[in-house]
């Protein structure tokens, strides 16, 4: 899929969803994924999520910042990493987990230096730049492994139907491991359902304009309650970032 269809289809709908080759095509088009097994490997080991209110065992995550500034874009200037920091949402994002910061185990320096999470930045840029044209970015990324089990339910969106705070936000399907559900859902502003689907192939994807639309995602479940299951998604999110006075 190319970046105009996606912009449009941003424009109008305030979400899309892409299928793992429209994804696949999309992100080629910025640089390549050689590496992609070995970036999928990074989810694995990851520490809890310790800060669950619901007191769930269920999450695992790591998490990055990175800063684009569009005069060093002009420059031919990259998306650079920055210094490990919280990750903090006011209880009106997040009624669940919000309103502290939250430090998790920041993501390993061989995974944010990756071709693959670069192909990854490079075309989440060009897409947003091309909506919010001369756009500072704070970008945040988070590795998110939910896991499931007989007894315990995973919960990919525990707050509920939410918006991130954020201006534009992409979830990327890294592995499905003997899981079962996990549909997204999006919602106007007035709650009403704009559409639904599920991220069952590795590179399928959801891109949603946080302004316009909320979303979430159903639990997810063990095919096999014998076995292992999870679900491991990274979520990358864009948000504009102030112009400082002066």
């Amino acid at each position: 899929m190319t970046v105009p269809i996606l912009s449009m289809a941003l424009a109008e709908s305030g979400f899309a969803f892409l299928h793992a080759s429209e994804s696949r095509v999309w992100l080629e088009a910025s640089g390549g994924l050689a590496d992609w097994d070995a970036f999928a490997a990074s989810w694995n080991g990851m520490k809890l999520d310790t800060y669950m209110a619901d007191g769930g065992k269920y999450r695992r995550r790591r998490h990055a910042v990175f800063k684009a500034l569009a005069a060093q874009r002009n420059a031919g200037g990259g998306i650079e990493r920055q210094p490990d920091q919280p990750h903090f949402q006011g209880l009106d994002y997040n009624a669940l987990n919000g309103g502290i910061e939250r430090w998790f185990e920041p993501m390993a320096p061989a995974t944010a230096a990756s071709q693959t999470l670069r192909t990854i930045l490079a075309a989440t840029r060009d897409l947003f730049d091309g909506l919010s044209p001369g756009a500072d970015w704070h970008i945040e990324l988070h590795q998110f492994r939910i896991e499931a089990n007989e007894g315990a339910l995973g919960q990919p969106t525990p707050e509920g139907h939410h918006r991130d705070g954020v201006d534009y936000v992409l979830v990327l399907l890294i592995a499905r491991e003997n899981i079962a559900s996990g549909t997204t859902t999006v919602h106007d502003s007035r709650h009403a359902e704009l559409g639904s689907f599920t991220l069952t192939e590795p590179l399928d994807a959801a891109l949603v304009d946080d302004h316009r639309v909320s979303h979430g995602v159903t639990a997810v479940r063990p095919l096999d309650p014998a076995r292992p299951a999870h679900r491991d998604v990274l979520v990358v999110t864009y948000r504009r970032m102030a112009v400082s006075a002066g």
